[in-house]
């Protein structure tokens, strides 16, 4: 049986990181079933989720923790269970460009929550327009729409709430 650990690290950022905590889960006999590992200002991050049996998961807990300090991260560890398959639900991704301003992510997320959609993955990203150098901000999310709803009408909902929000965006399926 798989047990799932999920390791959640932050720390200033240096090179190694990824190869020493990717041959912490190797050593431990564990793999990586999904992670995000970013640059965050000056500080690494990472999330990622381990799997293995139960003795390996326990292993790989007590090496995570005893390789933080040489690290210098500040380590999350969570035992998990592997995600249910949600067949009633469409995955779709949406794409907004603006110009940065407060609110932009609470706004969005709160048009899709208020309607019972899910956001499975979020990034967004701040930087300057190439010839007026105009502070932007772009946002990429992944969300699972429930399959009663009406999609014609959600587009038209959320393009309304774009012009409102002066909000430059797209909503189209998933292509894996």
């Amino acid at each position: 049986m798989q047990n799932y650990l999920v390791i959640s690290a932050v720390g200033h950022d240096k090179p190694g990181i990824v190869q020493a905590l990717s041959k912490i889960v190797l050593d431990s006999g564990c793999s990586i079933e999904d992670s995000r590992m970013m640059v965050l200002g000056g500080e690494f991050s990472v999330i990622m989720m381990t799997s293995g049996n139960w003795n390996h998961v326990a292993k790989l807990e007590n090496a995570v923790k005893a390789a933080a300090s040489g690290l210098g991260l500040t380590i999350t560890l969570t035992r998990t269970e592997p995600r249910n398959v949600k067949p009633a639900f469409l995955p779709y991704v949406v794409e907004v460009v603006a110009l940065d301003h407060p609110g932009i992510v609470y706004y969005v997320a709160d048009f899709f929550s208020k309607r019972h959609i899910n956001i499975e993955d979020l990034s967004t990203d701040s930087y300057h327009a190439a010839h007026t150098g105009t502070a932007m901000f772009s946002m990429t999310l992944s969300i699972d729409v429930p399959s009663e709803l009406s999609i014609s009408e959600l587009r038209l909902q959320f393009l309304g709430f774009c012009d409102e929000y002066n909000l430059d965006a797209v909503i189209e399926p998933l292509k894996k």
